[in-house]
This record gives structure tokens, sequence and C-alpha cells, in this order.
């Protein structure tokens, strides 16, 4: 772990360029807005190492699988977010010769993200080597009001010279994703244009025929009045640039304004996207860069009124929750249920871009408590609308009557990963698909959800548990075989007590659900049967594997065991390993990892985690205390359980350490992969820790249950959240929970185990002490 960045509330400060870490950086000071993103690239040519990065949202390729050798069900590609048209560039001369900070010497660097307003940028002072000194400042955002529009605001200046500056603003579609399985590029022209001042470029995906045009307009300035010089056209192979070749003394200004607009076919008629994009950033230019700007903070102050926690008295651990929550938002907005949320959003190419399980365990919680109800019942509906390719990933495995297998890694509802240990073992994820719907009916009261889509996708799932144990005379018992949990550092294990769990509370909770249909709505339920061919005894059946399911326990310690035989293993404590070993995954084989009692993330505690009202604190402390000292948090999903958990069980150092590793992992670089792109999902869990966690905020019987507490040099902290139409401040101090009701609803709540009605446009005071009330 290392600090990268200077601390600052609001601000994401790097002082001093460092080509070493650079791809870290561009990573950390990504912008997105939910439609489109791009990874921090210099906009001038950079010959140093970099990732380039532009993406639009649901725009992929189902590259080609490849594996050492095949098994029967393997997916045939796997889905990436592509890497498209590059809209941001700007090429610079100095007298003749190319800025390029990798070939040049930097005398002063500073970039910032400013995450209050939603904007990066970038100030530097470089000596070329024809002894040119320019002075830099680029300022760039992508538009929350305006969802296809970027804009960029380039300032050049000579310090010790008169000459030609010459400044190409182009667009390039002649890009390559870094993890192209065969090197392939996935795009094709379709058409383009150059004239003086304007441009565009559309490209056509080789597969699937995604459409996208990129349409750039821009002005001059020296010293403030526009230029409207001749410039030099170049059109190429998927390729537009203007030159404009500027005068200048020393001390003159010149800036580009480029405004760029991006859509694809998913959107607009093939044949009206280079018409949309020019009325697009026609418009932008127009309207001009300030006012933009000003729309820009507009949008993110109203976000931030949403969703932000503000901390008093540590500034790291505030810099870290605001920049967890600024990605949330700039990735996903929740207008477009087509849409899902990638472990890396829009900062970079690992893991496709596509959905994983991650969204419904990690992501549901923070759209529930921070967004318009719709938000969240839209990934919901994402997966509802998939549950056709679920059950035809169950088929192609061999199961049958509709059950659902929901994939480890999609983009349409496809199965597309293809490692054998996670495609075709890691079915613990049909359980997150469940509780998701648990979890927002529980959170929201919508219980109208489960009769319009839930109960369809629960019993599909069902079916497939029904299917996926089996009966073990030897144990008289039902058994889940050949199977990885959450902790992927053991793989094809049998009877991982999480999936063995989870299988069976979607069993209870979809008989639940089917009860609550036959008492309140039986005339929907009556068309559910018939479509889904629902017969009364899956119900018996379902029962029965509830009633009698093998689960491993250790007797003696008196905790639930990860797997059968996981006991057999050398257990060792992570405290006791030699530092040089960490992380596992990046210093030891395999095979070492895999007879290790080491633990990528929470296993047991995740469903501890989820399944936290059916056991007792002492059941908690038991399972956590033994599984955390094994626990090396090399998956950015742990910590946040972990803290969580140990906040339930009163460990509040732990609580502590562990939400400071969640919200500073991809800032401090813990597992040494930031710049593969930010662990978006994972921040979600940042979130989680502080209301969750440090907050203790649940909901049982349709109350709100806070039972903080704070971390011993916090002063204070406060957050908002949504509750059924209401909308709740609530500031956390040393002795007292304050709440105001923002809203007209009235709300009941229950804080530190005493009930209260609070109503709307009001507040309440409470004092407490280590989570009970004192006075």
């Amino acid at each position: 772990m290392k600090q990268y960045f200077d601390l600052d509330e609001w601000n994401i400060i790097e002082e001093g360029f460092n080509p070493e870490t650079n791809e870290i950086s561009e990573s950390i000071f990504s912008i997105g807005n939910g439609y489109m993103g791009q990874r921090a690239n210099f906009e001038e040519e950079y010959s140093g190492p970099h990732l380039q990065g532009s993406y639009v949202a649901g725009v992929y390729y189902p590259d080609k699988t490849k594996v050492g050798w095949w098994k029967n069900g393997y997916p045939e590609y796997f889905a990436k977010v592509l890497n498209s048209t590059n809209w941001i560039g700007i090429n610079v001369k100095i007298n003749g010769e190319v800025l390029d900070l990798g070939k040049s010497t930097i005398k002063e660097f500073k970039r910032v993200l400013n995450m209050k307003d939603g904007y990066v940028e970038r100030f530097f002072v470089a000596v070329l080597k024809n002894g040119n000194e320019v002075k830099v400042h680029a300022k760039r955002f992508i538009s929350m009001t305006r969802k296809e529009i970027g804009a960029i605001k380039y300032s050049i200046t000579p310090v010790n010279f008169h000459g030609k500056i010459e400044i190409t603003p182009y667009l390039d579609g002649d890009v390559i994703n870094s993890d192209s399985n065969y090197e392939e590029k996935f795009w094709d022209e379709v058409s383009s244009d150059v004239n003086p001042f304007e441009g565009y470029v559309m490209l056509k995906t080789k597969k699937l025929d995604f459409y996208i045009s990129t349409y750039m307009t821009y002005e001059l300035t020296k010293n403030g009045k526009t230029l409207a010089p001749k410039v030099d056209l170049l059109k190429k192979e998927k390729y537009i640039s203007n030159t404009a070749s500027i005068d200048c003394r020393e001390n003159d200004e010149v800036v580009i304004y480029k405004y760029v607009a991006n859509t694809s076919s998913r959107y607009y008629a093939v044949d009206k996207l280079a018409e949309v994009t020019r009325e697009l950033s026609t418009r932008a230019k127009k309207d001009g860069f300030e006012v933009l700007a000003k729309e820009q903070a507009k949008a993110w102050n109203h976000k931030w009124k949403e969703s932000d926690i503000i901390i008093e008295g540590d500034v790291a651990a505030q810099q870290g929750i605001r920049f967890n929550i600024f990605q949330l938002n700039q990735t996903y907005t929740g207008k477009d249920e087509r849409l899902n949320i990638g472990p890396k959003g829009f900062t970079g190419e690992k893991y496709g871009g596509s959905t994983y399980w991650d969204t419904e365990a990690y992501c549901l919680p923070f759209y529930l408590s921070t967004a318009d109800e719709k938000v969240s019942r839209n990934l919901l509906i994402y997966r509802y609308k998939q549950l056709d390719k679920a059950i035809e990933n169950a088929e192609k495995l061999g199961f049958s009557n509709g059950a659902a297998l929901y994939p480890m890694v999609t983009m349409n509802g496809e199965e597309c990963h293809n490692e054998w240990e996670i495609t075709f073992e890691e079915i613990h994820r049909n359980g997150a698909i469940a509780y998701a719907i648990y979890n927002y009916i529980n959170y929201t009261g919508d219980k109208y959800y489960l009769g319009e889509y839930g109960v369809e996708v629960l019993v599909a799932i069902s079916r497939f548990w029904t299917q996926r144990v089996n009966f073990s005379k030897a144990k008289n018992q039902y058994v889940i075989l050949g199977v990885t949990g959450p902790n992927e550092y053991e793989n094809n294990v049998n009877n991982n007590w999480y999936t063995n769990k989870i299988a069976c509370w979607t069993l209870e909770y979809t008989i639940e659900a089917i009860n609550y249909l036959n008492e309140t709505n039986p005339r929907r339920l009556d068309e559910l049967k018939k479509k889904l061919n629902f017969q009364k005894d899956e119900m018996d059946k379902w029962k029965d594997i509830i009633d009698n399911m093998y689960y491993p326990i250790d007797e003696k310690l008196n905790i639930f065991i990860q797997q059968e035989d996981y006991m057999d293993k050398e257990q060792v404590h992570v405290k006791d390993l030699d530092k040089r070993h960490l992380p596992l995954n990046q210093n030891w084989s395999w095979d070492r990892i895999l007879r290790s009692c080491f633990i990528k993330q929470a296993d047991v505690l995740q469903g501890l985690y989820f399944l936290e009202h059916e056991y007792d604190i002492e059941t908690l402390r038991r399972n956590f205390e033994f599984y955390e000292p094994r626990t090396v948090h090399e998956s950015s999903l742990s910590p946040c359980v972990h803290a969580i958990l140990a906040a339930k069980i009163g460990d509040y150092d732990k609580a502590y350490e562990m939400y400071l590793r969640t919200s500073r992992l991809d800032l401090d670089n813990y597992n040494n992969d930031t710049e593969d792109g930010c662990h978006i999902t994972s921040m979600a869990g940042t979130w989680m820790a502080v209301v969750q966690g440090f907050g203790g905020l649940r909901v049982r019987d349709s109350k709100l249950i806070i039972n903080p507490f704070i971390p011993k040099h916090w002063t204070s902290y406060s957050f908002k959240i949504m509750f059924r139409g209401a909308l709740l401040n609530i500031r956390i101090t040393n002795d007292e929970v304050n709440i105001i009701n923002e809203s007209s609803k009235t709300v009941d709540l229950l804080i530190c185990e005493k009930t209260y009605t609070l109503k709307g446009n009001e507040n309440i005071s409470i004092h407490y002490k280590n989570s009970l009330i004192y006075a």
C-alpha cells in the first residue's frame, strides 16, 4: 500500500509525474456519465506507458474464446466492452517538434480530479528537446446533463519562445482492446467526413452490428479572441483531423475548445447517427464550454445532495468514500434498464466490462438508498429480461424443466466466462440474484414486484437448485458437489457451506413468495403456474431439500466449515506470513494457493452477512474470529463484508481497518492492480461499510433500524438515505444520533433498540452509548 495522491476532501491530486505509475493514474482520474466513459489519457501524444480507453455503454464484442482445451458447455466467446473512437485527441507541435511528455523534460506537473464539480484537469510545464518551454492547462468532463457530450478546454502558453504552434484535433477509430484474445481489431469504418472545424467518424463492430458515431466541432482563441485560421484537413481509414498553425509570442495563451458527441445504434437509427451527433456537437459548441461546465457542476451538486457521506476528523477516510461514490455515480444512472455495472466501469478493460453477481450482492444496496426506487428496480428487471438466456445456459449444462443458471459473466444473458472452475462451478451466483429480489422488496416494500417479475425468476432458480443437489446415501442428506464458493482460492469442492445455505434459503424464499401470491393475488399465481407449468409436488421437493440439506460444521469450534475437508489444511494466519508473499496471486503458484487455508474473499462470512438476521451475535463472532485471520482480501469485494460484520460484533478497530482498506483500495493500490482499472462494484461496498457497518442500518419488518458507532478518531459522520418515499439526513457523533426527515413522509424507526416515529419535515436527536440508549 502506498500513498500516490495528496489527501483532500473533494479532490484527487497528483503532484509530479511518474511514468511508472501513469496507468494507475489513468484509472483513478477516469470520467464518465453512465452512458460513456474515458480513462485519463493525455490529449496530446504520449509515447510512455499508457492504456488508451474510450468506452460507450452497452456496445460490446464477442471475442472468440481462447482456452487450452475445450469442454462441453464452454461459451464460444468472452463479451468485451470495446475501446472505441479516441475522441479526446489534440496533438501539438511547438516550432515543428511534437509535444510528448515521454520525450520532454517536465518541470511542473499536477493532475486533479474535482469530484465536487465532475471534471479532470492537468497543469504542466515542459521543456522540449529544442529548448522551447511550454505551459499547458487541460480540463475536460463528460456531461451528466447531455449524455452524448464530452468537452475539452486545452490551453497552451509559450514560456520562453515565439514561433508556430500547430494544433491538431482529431478522431481516431483505429483502436484495439489490449485484452483482445487474438490481437484482432473489432471495428470497421462505415463512413467519415472532415471539414474545417468539424468532422466525424462512424464505425461498426465486425460482429453484432453495433454502430457508433463520433462527431467533433471545435474553436480556437488567442488571448481570449476567436481565431479562424486556415486549416489542413486529413482523412484516412477510421481517422479524421484538422491542423491549424498559429503564430505566438511569449505568454500568449492559445486555447482550443473541443466538443464531441458520441452515440450508438442502441439509441438512434443507423442512418440518423451522423446527423444526430453533428447536431449535438454543434449545439454544445454554440452554448460554449463555460455553460456546459456550469451545467455539470449543478448536476453533480444534485448528485452529492442525494448520496454524499460527510466524515469529520479523517481526511483519508473522507477522500476515500467520496472517490468511491463519485465513481459509482458516473458509472451507472439507472436510466436505461438494458445497462448494468461492470466491475471496472469505464476505467479499464479487465473483466470485459460485463455484468457479474457483484451488482446484486454489492451495488444494489447503494442504489436502493441513494437513488429513485426505479433505479434499483431496473437492475432487477435487467436480470428478468435475461431469464430465457439463463434457462438456455442451464440447458447447455444438462438441466431441464425451465431451470435457470444465471451467467457468471454476461452482456446479453449468455454465459461468456471461460474458466471452468468459474463457469461451471461458481453457481452461488444464482443465490445472489434471488437475494437481490428479497433485498429490494424488503427495503422498498414493493411486493407487487413478486407477481410482476420476481416469482418467475425465483422458480427458475429453485428448479436449478433442485436438480443440482443430489441425495447422499452415505450421509442420508442432500449435498452439492463440485463447486467453487465466493472464495476462488478453492475449486471443485464439495458442500461449500455458503452455496448449500443460499440454495436452501432460495427455496424457502420462493415458497414464501408463492404463498404470498396465493393469499394476495391468486389469479396472477394461476397465470404464472400455467406459464411455468408449475407442479405442486415441486414445492414438496423443495421442502424436503430444505429439511435435509447437509452443512459442514466443526462441532468442537462450533463454526460453519467453508467446505468439506477444509480443516485438513494446515491452519496458518495471514499475519504469520512473510509480507513478501503477498499478494498470493502474484507470488504463489496456483497449486500452492489451492492447497493452503488462505481465503481470497468472504465465503462463510458472505452468507452470514446476507442472512445475519438468522443468527445470534455469538455465532457471528465465532465464525468471524475464525475466518478473518485466514483471509487475504485479494478480492476487492471482501473487506466491506468483514467491516460490516466486525462492526456488528463490536470489533470496531477491525471494522475501521477494513473500511479504510475498501475505501482506498484503488487510491492506494492495495492489490497492485489499479492500472487495470478501478474496482467499481466493490466501491458500493465502501458505502455499505459506513452505512450498514458504522451506522448499523438494517430494514426489518418495514422498520428502518440504526445501531451506530463512530470510529474513535472521527468527530462525526453523516449520510443521507431514501427510504420508502422519505429522505433522511442521519448524523452521528460520539454520543448522539440526529435524524432530519427532509420529506413529508412519516417513517418508523428503531434506533438503538427503541422505537420512534419521525414525521415529515421534523427531526429527532437521541443520545446513545455503545449502540444503547443512555439518555
